[in-house]
């Protein structure tokens, strides 16, 4: 397949973003740069670091998409995490090397399906003839003179199997039973910490006991293909391209890095933050964590940070760390023009979302220009006058206004709801003039 040049890349996030052109010239150059990675030499290909990028603006600008939408481009495992989230080694909570156990077992899970998927009518031919020996057992004593009739049975109820003429029919399925006993463990440091796959440890001590279960055929050909989807791929190389594909392509966003900035209370710093920003340097600057599939290298995985830093600086960060987070963009705020286009010009836009769901009801939802332009306007002053949450706050608006819409949907079959810049004030005035209400449902 052949990779996506820069311009492309900016091209394709247009489609779902407004705005926002220089972050999306530094992931898409950033993105490139895996490409060109691994087609340079080899004397020099292992000391071609990422360059990190640190997102620096207010929430709802685009930040999170932008990085998700840049990993569906790719194709690689991707993983969002909150740094607030994490806590020093010692604290309670989760350890920062668990992001990168996460993004394995995306990987892992990422291979397995494209493994599955090409073995999959290999696996549906297993799993009729194993589904055929239950509707039509062969045999014990078996003559030579039953072989024909016998074939000949199996033959036409393979073709009414393949019609769909049995689909309906109960068969009885021994399936293996997917509970474990429960168990406390009593540790100075996480489950994660401990590298090991308890389950498994249990499946080798305590083989799960099968059970039986009556289901229909249909369903029968769906379970008994995943298992013979399961038996035709190889694991282990599933495990080793899944483990490359995390150090190679790998991309984890960490969400709101201004949080774990040490706050100086008394002229003393908060060390538990400031102990998790030292946690999360040797990840960002590359090292091996242990993972339940082996050692994973993060030397070359992307990491992109983001904060809003409205009480915090950039430059608050330790200064190893912000080393480690070379390029750094700052996101603008949104307008209430840029609301206009995200209502309307992303394949995504929350008009077309609605109108998906009042079709789905045989309702059809219609805005007239300046409705969309009062519902913009809207979004903006509640933006500024309240906490500003960016294009999340369309979706709270867009949630009032069609509230009434939405429940009356079912009644509505066959007609045309247009939205316009009058049932918009009208909706919204007394929401917009109250601002204890506003609070509230805005």
């Amino acid at each position: 397949m052949r990779f996506l040049t820069p311009k492309e890349i900016v091209a394709e996030l247009d489609k779902y973003i407004i705005g926002q052109e220089k972050a999306k010239r530094a992931v898409a150059i950033a993105l490139r740069n895996r490409w060109r990675r691994q087609h340079a030499p080899e004397d020099i290909r292992e000391e071609i670091l990422p360059n990190n990028i640190l997102m620096i603006g207010p929430t709802g600008v685009g930040k999170t998409e932008m990085a998700r939408r840049l990993a569906q481009l790719a194709g690689a495992p991707f993983l969002k995490v909150e740094a607030s989230k994490f806590t020093e080694v010692g604290y309670v909570g989760r350890d920062v090397e668990s992001m990168v156990r996460d993004l394995v077992d995306i990987a892992v899970n990422m291979v397995r399906a494209e493994k599955v998927a090409k073995v999959q009518d290999e696996a549906q031919m297993l799993a009729e003839e194993r589904l055929l020996d239950i509707l039509l057992p062969p045999p014990k004593r078996r003559r030579k003179d039953q072989d024909g009739n016998y074939r000949h049975k199996r033959e036409r109820l393979h073709r009414q199997l393949r019609a769909g003429k049995l689909d309906h029919h109960m068969v009885e399925l021994e399936l293996p039973s997917d509970r474990f006993p429960m168990i406390e463990v009593f540790s100075p440091v996480g489950l994660e910490e401990m590298g090991v796959n308890i389950q498994e440890i249990f499946e080798n001590v305590l083989p799960p006991r099968p059970k039986r279960r009556r289901v229909t055929v249909a369903e029968a050909r769906k379970v008994l293909a995943q298992q013979e989807a399961q038996k035709l791929i190889d694991m282990d190389q599933v495990i080793s391209e899944a483990v490359s594909l995390t150090e190679n392509s790998g991309i984890i966003f960490i969400d709101e890095i201004d949080k774990i900035v040490g706050e100086r209370t008394h002229g003393e710093i908060d060390v538990s933050r400031e102990g998790v920003q030292r946690d999360l340097l040797p990840i960002v600057e590359g090292s091996n964590v242990m993972t339940k599939y082996g050692m994973v290298r993060t030397d070359h995985i992307l990491f992109i940070a983001a904060g809003a830093f409205h009480i915090s600086k950039p430059s608050d960060l330790i200064p190893e760390l912000q080393g480690r987070f070379p390029i750094r963009v700052e996101l603008d705020p949104l307008t209430a023009e840029d609301f206009v286009r995200i209502l309307t010009e992303p394949k995504n836009a929350l008009v077309r979302q609605y109108k998906a769901l009042l079709w789905a009801e045989g309702v059809k939802l219609t805005f007239t220009k300046e409705a969309i332009y009062e519902i913009a306007k809207i979004a903006d002053e509640v933006n500024s006058r309240l906490e500003n949450i960016g294009a999340r706050r369309l979706q709270t608006v867009m949630n009032a206004l069609l509230e009434d819409v939405l429940y009356e949907a079912p009644s509505l079959r066959d007609r045309q709801v247009r939205i316009t810049k009058a049932y918009v004030g009208r909706k919204l005035k007394d929401i917009i003039e109250d601002e204890d209400i506003s609070r509230y449902i805005l």
